[in-house]
Order: structure tokens, then sequence, then C-alpha cells
């Protein structure tokens, strides 16, 4: 009797291994599965939306894959009433199920973030498959074509590319790496409000003969009249403002680098002042942030007043025969110089974001709850749109060393 038992025993753990190791061949498998990496949103003709979904194949669509060789893109557009629809119908159209978990950008259409994005970020948050870190783009383009554009130069996987684009915030402060967590959680904040990077194709390429002709330079949000020359490619510089759920503006390229100075999100940057010994030149710093960063806000006879007070060090870059570096008083004289023009940039960054967006993208109301006693007389206040009354004071202390390499003329 025990011997049956243990037989039977035995035969239904070979049974339980037999289907747990033996290959799929339901909706689930790899095989039947059609990843994307790319969504975009504009509005469209027939219906709301017009939905795009970039997928790629072979193994690009993971987190590994051939170095060597470029994988095809694939692209498909189909026009829905709302997210969830579309993928429904994609899933009919690719004879495949649709899979999100490798989806790495979402790209909306100005005209889309202009009349209100907040249902469409709840359901894509909503969405297990899609991944928090997923960055959120606006588009000055149809979202359709700046996804079509997006040819990477550098990288073999555009899933890579995607990936890897957000990390030049870092070291230029140009660019926001924003997240559909960020963006979500901005967008349920009682003291911020939302913002996305902010996108487009380059229109004046090498060589062009104006294939697009819909095409829209994003070269009117740089920091200067610089534009980048070379293949039509999509480009991402500059911030997307939100007020609620509805894009209402843009940071330029300096002033992203405001925020991200703000916010700590920046390592190093690199800035040019005049030279206060020769008003007629300019002296290139690479400058990094130090940890000592005080923003306090105190209520005012009922309006906000806000201070701003940051440290940062810096090296200098150019160099000519004539310098001299080492010099204390020269050294004092272009760290002044720094702190003026760092204050006059972040000061102007700062009344823009209040009196022309009316938008506190700074998430400066968190400093201001210590004003309050209790949430509801917080509430009360209505910090958001309190926030356009808001008086500013901006102290930047710096300290220029001379260059890595050459010290002395």
């Amino acid at each position: 009797m025990k011997r049956m038992i243990r037989n039977i025993f035995i035969v239904i753990v070979i049974i339980i291994f037999m289907i747990a190791f033996t290959p799929s061949y339901t909706s689930l498998n790899i095989d039947n599965l059609a990843y994307v990496v790319a969504l975009g949103i504009d509005a469209g003709e027939v219906e709301k939306f017009k939905i795009t979904f970039e997928f790629t194949t072979g193994s690009s669509g993971g987190e590994s894959g051939s170095s060597s060789e470029k994988n095809p893109l694939i692209m498909n557009s189909v026009e829905a009433s709302s997210i969830d629809s579309a993928i429904n119908l994609m899933n009919s159209y690719m004879a495949r199920e649709l899979n999100l978990s490798h989806c790495k950008i979402i790209v909306f259409s100005e005209e889309v973030a202009s009349q209100g994005i907040s249902k469409e970020i709840y359901t894509l948050a909503n969405d297990s498959q899609i991944r928090p870190s997923s960055n959120i783009i606006v588009s000055k383009n149809n979202a359709e074509d700046y996804i079509s554009n997006s040819t990477p130069v550098l990288e073999n996987l555009i899933t890579k590319y995607y990936e890897i684009f957000p990390n030049s915030s870092k070291y230029t402060g140009y660019v926001y790496n924003v997240t559909l967590g960020d963006f979500f959680n901005q967008l349920v904040c009682h003291t911020c409000e939302p913002f996305a990077i902010l996108g487009g194709i380059n229109s004046n390429p090498v060589g062009s003969n104006a294939s697009n002709p819909n095409a829209s330079s994003i070269s009117t949000i740089k920091s200067t009249n610089t534009t980048f020359s070379g293949q039509e490619n999509s480009e991402n510089l500059g911030v997307a403002v939100f007020k609620d759920d509805k894009l209402i503006g843009e940071l330029t390229a300096l002033e992203t680098l405001c925020l991200s100075i703000i916010q700590g999100e920046v390592d190093s940057f690199l800035i040019s002042i005049e030279n206060p010994d020769n008003r007629e030149e300019t002296i290139d710093i690479m400058m990094h942030p130090t940890n000592h960063k005080k923003i306090k806000v105190h209520i005012i006879n009922g309006s906000p007043y806000i201070t701003f007070d940051a440290k940062l060090t810096g090296r200098i870059y150019s160099m000519k025969e004539s310098s001299k570096y080492l010099d204390t008083s020269v050294l004092e004289g272009i760290s002044k110089e720094v702190n003026r023009y760092l204050e006059e940039i972040i000061t102007q960054y700062l009344y823009r974001t209040s009196t022309e967006f009316k938008a506190d993208i700074n998430a400066l109301g968190k400093y201001s709850l210590s004003n309050f006693l209790t949430t509801p007389e917080f509430e009360e206040y209505d910090w958001r749109n309190n926030y356009a009354n808001s008086t500013f004071k901006v102290s930047i202390q710096s300290e220029i060393e001379s260059g890595f390499l050459i010290t002395e003329s």
C-alpha cells in the first residue's frame, strides 16, 4: 500500500514538472507577443486619438541584443477613442498580443497635451505592464513624426538610445529626465505642477531636401541662436510646462538648466560669462553644484517670499597666453561675475514660472508647509494659485579655481 502511494506521488510530481517546463504555445509565449518600445499619442481625424506603436523585431525589444547590427523597426498607427481601445484594435491587426513592458518613451503631441492628458496619464500609470521609468515627452511635431525620426546615430539598438538620451540632464542641465512616475506624482501633488521633456525634429539637416516640410524644429527653445546640423532626427531640449494637466508653455534650454539647479538634478554644467577685465571676451567655466542648497518660503501679507541660496564650485576652461588665473584678485572678480550671472538667470526664470506660467514646477510649495498648522489651513491658502504672487531672492556663492592643467602663462 505504501509503495503504491509512493508511486502515485512520484507520477504526480513528474506530471507537474512536465507541465512546468514544457514550452508553452499559449498566447503568452514570447513568439506570440509584440513588444512595444515607443507609444505616440496624436489627435485623430475620425476618432479622438491616433495612437502610434513602435515595435522592434528579434531581440531588440529586450535589454540585450546584437551590438553589431541594427534591428529593423516597425511602426503602426490606429485611430481610437482611447489608449486601451487602440491596444485592443492593434492586438487584432498584429495577430499578436501587445506587450508594453519594454515601452521606453510615451510621446504626446502639443495639440493633445494642450487639451489635457490627465485621463491618459492615469490610464498609463494603471497599466501593470508599463514601467514608471518610461519617459514622458511632449513633441512640437506630431508624435508619429517624432517617433519615426528617432534614429540613433551612435547606437544600434533603439531601446538603448531611448534609455540613455535623458542622461545628458546630469552633465548639461538642458534636458530634464521626466518619467511617467514623476509626471503622475506631480499631477496629484498639491504643492507643485507637472512638466515633461520637450522634443521636436531637427528641420535643418545638412543636405536636406526638405523631405518633411511639416517638421518643426525646437531651435526656438535653445539657449542661443545655435542650431544643430546633421541628418534629420528627433531632438530633445528644454521642458514642456503644464498647469494642472494642460500644456501652457515651454522652457528654454537655459531655463531648464535653472530648473535642474533648483531641483538638484544636475552634476555639472558649462556657462559662458563676460570677462570682468575685458567685457568683449567670454570665459567658459565648468560649474559643479554642492550640497549646500537652502530654500525657504515665508508668507508675508498673504504672499510667498521665497529665498534660494546655493554654493557652487567651478573650474576655468578658457585659457590664453595672457591669462593670470593664479591671481587671487582675478579669481575673485570671476567668482563675482559668476554669482551675478547665475543670480540673474535664476531670478528671471523663477519670475517667469510665477507671473507667466503661474505654475510651481519647482515644487517650492513643499517648503511653505511650515507656515501652516494644519493641512486644511494649507489647502485653504491654495498654494498653486497663490504662487503667482511670489517674490524671489536668489543668492549664489561660487568658488572658482584655475584650469585643470595650465595654471599660469
